[in-house]
């Protein structure tokens, strides 16, 4: 008999890390899938979409994200995750019908909303769940293999992307993208009928029982659940006894550097990931990335930059690859500041090869290094930090809260780049994305509470 807290990793934890991981798959897969709808509609639309729409377009879902976080992850406190497990793929899969029988922009918009406040929900669930069920030991690795599944969305949807638009001689054919969505997010919510209650959820609120249950549910009869867990299970076995949950407020004058440090540079790493990433095929078509002439067919372009923007989304995986082998050998705040003094420098090389007019591959490898050192420590750290910095009592909160900071960052970012490819082209663009990640890497160093030790803190 092993203590779910001790115990060996079995095929149960991989396969409960798996299916939490396919909301952060089908998050990075949305966000891609905008980037490539957003070119394709300035092709049908008359007029075209202004740099404010186009703006609008990319960030609905990051507004939906970062509301849906913070609600879907206090109600989670509440009323526990399974419920909103299982509605928030039935919410994306029924707003992507909607969208694609309703093909127009002001429908997609508040569909992509409300696919966002869904999303936003899996930010907050899947990493409770994940951290509430894995062994001590592998907690940080399993979280952070979680936030890698997020590469398989960019990769995967825009090879998909570009193999449907590859032989589409009409862009208003872009509704049909959205059956991505709805694939992956019917597959998630069949995957989790299954599913049970959080065990830790269930014995912080004092139905001990339950907790016993769901814990052979989940990892077999060979694992229990014991009390005292942590420092943060209740101190009785009672069924009536229950943690306390601290109030909005008391939560953010309790715990606000503890909101700046998870926050804040996820907010700055939200910039990165979404910010460029929703306008990944447009800044490679404004950076002269693209290996076809002028005279093209306006629709080859678009076909062109998604190819090029698969090519540089495959190197986010093996980022990710490389920051899990390193999340239990180095500091996490350290691995984090430094992906982003590293993310910096590579667009400070991409900016220069512009510039002074370098050779193309140049201008790509530097680009590629900026996904690579991105994923490799802000984009995952700014996840696997919140679980570990919050107790259980208000994890959900805290987790939420950090990812909707997060995503405030991601919607300013998508929201203001088109306006800067207006104000100052793609070297404006550049310049600010440089300037965040440094205040990123700022934020991370002074308000790391393990500066001297280990930011694991529970």
């Amino acid at each position: 008999m092993y203590d779910i807290n001790d115990a060996p990793l079995t095929w149960r934890h991989y396969y409960i890390t798996g299916v939490a991981s396919l909301g952060q798959l089908i998050g990075t897969g949305l966000a891609t899938l905008v980037s490539v709808i957003i070119p394709l509609y300035q092709l049908v639309a008359h007029p075209e979409l202004s740099s404010v729409m186009q703006g609008l377009v990319g960030a609905m879902d990051l507004i939906g994200i970062m509301v849906g976080s913070v609600i879907i992850g206090k109600l989670s406190d509440h009323f526990g995750y399974l419920i909103f497990f299982r509605l928030c793929p039935l919410l994306i899969c029924a707003v992507s019908l909607i969208a694609i029988y309703l093909s127009d922009i002001p429908i997609l918009i508040i569909c992509l909303f409300f696919m966002g406040f869904a999303i936003g929900g899996e930010y907050s669930l899947d990493s409770n769940y994940i951290s509430t069920l894995m062994p001590d030991k592998w907690k940080s690795l399993m979280v952070g293999s979680a936030k890698a599944a997020s590469a398989f969305g960019n990769i995967g949807v825009a090879a998909v992307c570009f193999l449907m638009v590859k032989g589409w001689t009409d862009a208003s054919l872009w509704p049909r993208l959205l059956w991505i969505m709805v694939f992956i997010s019917g597959l998630m919510f069949l995957l989790r009928i299954r599913f049970w209650e959080s065990p830790k959820w269930l014995l912080t609120h004092g139905k001990v029982k339950k907790a016993e249950q769901s814990v052979k549910h989940f990892l077999g009869n060979s694992v229990t659940i014991q009390l005292p867990i942590s420092d943060d299970a209740p101190k009785t076995g009672n069924d009536n006894s229950k943690a306390a949950i601290p109030s909005f407020g008391e939560f953010l004058k309790k715990d606000w550097k503890k909101i700046i440090f998870t926050g804040i540079p996820w907010a700055c790493e939200g910039l990165g990931v979404y910010g460029i990433g929703v306008f990944l095929p447009i800044l490679v078509m404004a950076l002269g990335l693209e290996h076809l002439s002028p005279t093209e067919q306006p629709i080859e372009h678009v076909a062109s930059s998604v190819e090029i923007t698969l090519w540089i989304s495959c190197i986010i995986l093996p980022g990710f690859v490389i920051g899990l082998f390193l999340i239990n050998r180095i500091d996490d705040a350290k691995l984090q500041w430094s992906g982003f003094l590293l993310s910096g420098l590579s667009l400070l090389i991409l900016l220069l090869a512009y510039h002074y007019h370098w050779a193309k591959w140049i201008a790509i490898i530097s680009f590629m290094s900026f996904e690579l050192f991105l994923n490799m420590g802000p984009h995952l750290i700014t996840y696997v930090l919140p679980p570990k910095v919050y107790p259980i009592e208000v994890r959900g909160l805290g987790s939420g809260m950090a990812a909707s900071i997060g995503k405030i960052g991601a919607v300013l970012g998508v929201f203001f780049i088109p306006l800067l490819l207006d104000a100052g082209g793609s070297k404006l663009v550049l310049i600010v994305s440089i300037i965040v990640m440094l205040v990123g890497a700022a934020i991370t160093y002074i308000f790391n509470p393990g500066r001297n030790r280990k930011t694991n803190i529970l």
